[in-house]
């Protein structure tokens, strides 16, 4: 027991990997520029500032950043112990926005609490909950993944409970794909073979598009996603309407040209994009940076996701490689997501970017589980 506590401290007290650090602080700092940036005119708008939103983020950034390095100093291992727990933890708060006076429906859609300062999406905690309970659930099941009743089914079992709170509750469809991609991802790289994700994907996959499908049109619940994908496919039907925000985002982005009209200088976020510093802060990146702006930041997105699988690859056990890649996925899912959206490469969801949308406490969360990541690596540090 002595020799195990002394190589825990050992590992605690190891470098981390500084490559990693400097992305993350390279992504945060040109987040907070780019919604100081991005947020000046609604914030003057709403609150009769032009820096209140930016603030707020560089408050939140600041708590995150001694969050993230206190959190760097815990061993990761830790969370093994309580990954059931975190199961129960992500239900109990994807069911707190039925809570009265403590869930907040916006724009009819109830996925928010209060947490008396601001308001807060609970999914946010879910999905890092979920990652640490799937990275618990398949280091302990590992000899089951190769069968597709034992391994595969089984382990989607879990996911049904928090993704049909998630849509039937929340109405909150993107979140809900992109934990099942993660945990996806972290199955296949756990042992379960690709041939069962193949059937199992076109199957479910289709009969839950048939399935929306129908409960949108006979129920109408969930139509604003018919909306969504007519608009997608010709935006211009609708120009003041639904198609509205695409084909802002768009002008914003033709506008940038290769180098942008200049930091600070768009035009489109002077309330013609609505909330321009949240989930379309990048066509903001794309005018005002213009082409060289947008492909050093998916650069820096590229390479933080390269370090972090380089990070799953050098862990000591199953559990801190499949922990890392749920974080590292959850991190490049939402940004492939979220630039696509903006680009209308696919319909809209509402996905936020990480490290550059406006959301002080999911910023607050996103350095937690960056700090997770940073112990993994020194675990897997050499020196």
């Amino acid at each position: 027991m002595q020799k195990k506590a002394k190589k825990n401290v050992k590992t605690i007290q190891k470098p981390f990997d500084f490559t990693l650090c400097i992305i993350i602080f390279l992504l945060l700092a040109l987040g907070i520029v780019m919604v100081l940036s991005a947020s000046a005119p609604s914030s003057l708008s709403i609150t009769g500032s032009s820096y209140t939103y930016a603030v707020k983020q560089i408050t939140f950034a600041t708590v995150g950043i001694f969050l993230m390095f206190f959190i760097s100093k815990i061993d990761y291992r830790i969370y093994k112990n309580f990954y059931k727990i975190a199961y129960v933890i992500s239900i109990i708060a994807l069911l707190s926005v039925a809570i009265p006076k403590i869930g907040v429906e916006v724009n009819g859609a109830r996925r928010w609490i209060d947490i008396g300062f601001g308001t807060f999406q609970p999914s946010e905690i879910a999905k890092i909950c979920l990652i640490v309970f799937y990275a618990g659930y398949l280091t302990e099941h590992k000899n089951d993944l190769p069968f597709f009743w034992k391994g595969c089914i089984k382990s989607f079992f879990w996911l049904a409970p928090p993704i049909i709170i998630l849509f039937f509750l929340q109405d909150h469809l993107s979140a809900s794909v992109v934990i099942i991609a993660i945990v996806s991802i972290m199955m296949i790289m756990a042992g379960t073979k690709l041939k069962h994700f193949l059937s199992i994907g076109i199957t479910g996959g289709s009969l839950a598009a048939v399935g929306m499908f129908l409960l949108a049109t006979l129920t109408n619940k969930g139509g604003f996603r018919l909306a969504r994908l007519t608009t997608f496919l010709d935006p211009w039907q609708d120009p003041t309407g639904d198609g509205w925000q695409v084909i802002q985002g768009l002008y914003a982005i033709g506008s940038g040209g290769l180098f942008g009209v200049g930091l600070g200088q768009s035009k489109q976020k002077y309330l013609y994009i609505p909330e321009p510093h949240n989930d379309f802060i990048f066509a903001i990146i794309a005018e005002e940076l213009g082409f060289v702006g947008c492909v050093i930041v998916i650069s820096l997105f590229a390479a933080f996701i390269w370090r972090g699988i380089l990070t799953a690859m050098k862990a000591p056990d199953s559990f801190g490689s499949l922990l890392a890649v749920g974080i590292t996925s959850l991190v490049g899912i939402q940004a492939m997501i979220n630039i696509a959206v903006v680009t209308s490469s696919m319909p809209a969801t509402g996905m936020s970017l990480p490290f550059f949308s406006y959301g002080g406490t999911a910023l607050l969360i996103l350095l937690c589980s960056m700090g997770v990541l940073l112990n993994i690596s020194r675990a897997g540090s050499k020196v």
